[in-house]
Formats: C-alpha cells, sequence, structure tokens
C-alpha cells in the first residue's frame, strides 16, 4: 500500500470518528485515539529506530498533547496531518532533550507539505483562550463562545441553547467578569 492510501485510509476511517468524539461521543473518543496511537507507533518506530524503547513513551505524550490541543483541530484540514504534526513536534523536543543535534538533520516528512497545516500565529492566544474558558462553568463557557467567538447574537444564543436571552446575557456578564478576575490575578 502505497503512504498516501494509506494517508486517506487513515483519513476515511478516523476523521469521521474524531468528528463525532469532538461532539461528545466518548466511546468513539476512546475509538479514535487508540487508533491515532496505531498510527503513530508506526510512524515514530520508523523515525526512532536508535531510540526504540522510547517510542510509547512518546505515542503517550502525544496523545496526551492531542487530548489537550483538541479545540485547535480544524475539521477543513486532514486529521493525520494535524496529528502528525503534533507528533513531529514531540519528536524534536525528544532529540533536544537528549541532545541529539545529528537527529535534527533526519527526514521528518513523509507527509505530504501540501496536507500540512500552515503555522497559525494564533494559536498560542487561542490555546490560553481555551484553557481559561474551561476554568468556567459550562453555560458560562457556551454562552461566552456562542455570543463571543462565534458572533452569534443573544437571541440567536438564547435559540440553540435553549436558554432565556436574560439568561445568557447573565451567564455572558458572570463568565467575562470571572475571565477577567483570573487574568487580572496571574503574575
Amino acid at each position: 500500500m502505497t503512504q498516501n492510501a494509506a494517508q486517506d485510509e487513515f483519513e476515511a476511517r478516523v476523521a469521521p470518528i474524531w468528528a463525532r468524539a469532538q461532539a461528545g461521543d466518548e466511546e468513539a473518543y476512546r475509538d479514535a485515539l487508540h487508533r491515532i496511537a496505531q498510527r503513530l507507533r508506526g510512524w515514530l518506530r520508523r523515525r526512532m529506530q536508535t531510540l526504540p524503547d522510547d517510542v510509547e513513551d512518546l505515542v503517550q505524550e502525544t496523545l496526551l498533547a492531542v487530548h489537550l490541543q483538541r479545540g485547535t483541530w480544524d475539521p477543513t484540514l486532514p486529521l493525520g496531518a494535524w496529528v502528525l504534526a503534533i507528533a513531529r513536534h514531540k519528536l524534536i523536543d525528544l532529540w533536544r532533550r537528549r541532545g541529539r543535534r545529528d537527529a535534527l538533520h533526519m527526514p521528518l516528512d513523509d507527509v505530504d507539505e501540501t496536507l500540512m497545516a500552515t503555522a497559525d500565529t494564533e494559536a498560542p492566544a487561542r490555546r490560553d483562550l481555551l484553557q481559561l474558558l474551561d476554568e468556567l462553568p459550562e453555560a458560562q463557557q457556551r454562552a461566552i463562545v456562542l455570543t463571543k467567538i462565534e458572533g452569534l447574537s443573544v437571541a440567536e444564543a438564547s435559540a440553540r441553547t435553549g436558554a432565556s436571552v436574560s439568561a445568557i446575557k447573565v451567564q455572558v456578564h458572570r463568565g467575562l467578569k470571572r475571565l477577567a478576575a483570573r487574568v487580572r490575578s496571574e503574575p
């Protein structure tokens, strides 16, 4: 099987499961992580032939990063390219920790560059925002995401959630107040 065919098969099998997982399906999430882990093991084994004992550790590190960064996945981009970009960064971090400068010159890419996500300069701010939002109660978080991030009107957010217009306004106000207090308290 060619590399492109393997990539296409991975996308066809895992991307729909990942999309269900992103929508809150816990069983789909476990299944997607299992399939991603299988893909990562093979990808990392080929690149870590001199460090075979570290493959599983790096698979687990990458899965943790996928879990923590799952909110940054763009459904318009290939899931495999997004996962392998995270794995690539974890692999480079490992080589740096080990002082393996010569390994940094090994070819990293078996993935077509056109499938790779472009560098997102807003990613750190997005990550920070998502971390802050995760600290809010669900209702406040949802109200803020719908009105301030997705740009829905309060009435549209109300229709989507089933909460009253005044409840949405209160949740947004309380959530923003809580976020402001949290940001001010950080060093």
